[in-house]
């Protein structure tokens, strides 16, 4: 009996290990199994404009408004990267980007934004930090300021996409509640460079990042991946 018990308990702690791994709600320890680099240290594995992008020191940048995309096509992951914004940057996450020469109608951009610059602090909220761009505001505005490097945790399963700013869950987001191309399920206006219904376009596809938009720079490092099974 003692035994049985001891195995159920074994059982248990593996399942809470497996969970607190794959837990969308918080940042994972991208040391375990499964966890590669999304780029190569010379970025000879990414799609991007020549001389656009570089990386020193671990230190990703971008000089002109141009992304770079992620070689591997991806459907369910977790990523998780850490970026530094400048004063007014403006930049985002791109996922399911299944056309990367006009990915903007047809992918999902988490956005990234300096909050506390006089432009963004004013924006709609579904332009800020963590929001899912155009579609849902993130539930807290906790981006650090300009110069300071913040964490970001972002899980694709399926139609539903989770977001974690700084060790909180910002944002979960059903595309498949987005049936229309023109309004939110909450009545708010899509951006009208933005037809395409969530709920219908494809899952798989690049991941990107964008440079420096608007004219302000941004910094990533730490960029890893873990395919979801």
């Amino acid at each position: 009996m003692k035994k049985i018990i001891l195995f159920y308990f074994a059982i248990l702690l593996f399942n809470s290990f497996l969970f607190a791994q794959d837990n969308p709600g918080r940042h994972p320890n991208t040391s375990g199994e499964g966890w590669v680099n999304v780029f190569n240290n010379d970025l000879s594995n990414a799609i991007f404009p020549k001389g656009i992008w570089t990386i020193s020191d671990g230190v990703m940048t971008a000089s002109a408004d141009e992304a770079i995309w992620s070689e591997k096509t991806y459907n369910d992951f977790v990523l998780d990267l850490e970026f530094k914004n400048a004063e007014g940057t403006n930049s985002g996450v791109i996922v399911h980007a299944s056309n990367i020469e006009e990915w903007i109608p047809h992918s999902v951009e988490i956005q990234i934004a300096d909050d506390y610059s006089k432009e963004w602090s004013k924006a709609p909220a579904t332009w800020q930090c963590a929001a899912v761009f155009g579609h849902q505001a993130a539930t807290k505005h906790i981006v650090k300021p300009a110069g300071e490097w913040n964490h970001y945790t972002i899980t694709c399963k399926g139609r539903k996409i989770w977001i974690v700013l700084n060790g909180e869950l910002v944002n979960e987001f059903d595309m498949s509640l987005y049936t229309s191309g023109k309004t939110n399920p909450d009545g708010s206006e899509i951006p009208s460079w933005l037809p395409n219904p969530l709920s219908e376009i494809p899952l798989t596809g690049h991941i990107g990042f964008q440079g420096k938009h608007a004219g302000a720079p941004i910094y990533f490092r730490n960029i890893k991946i873990k395919k979801l099974k």
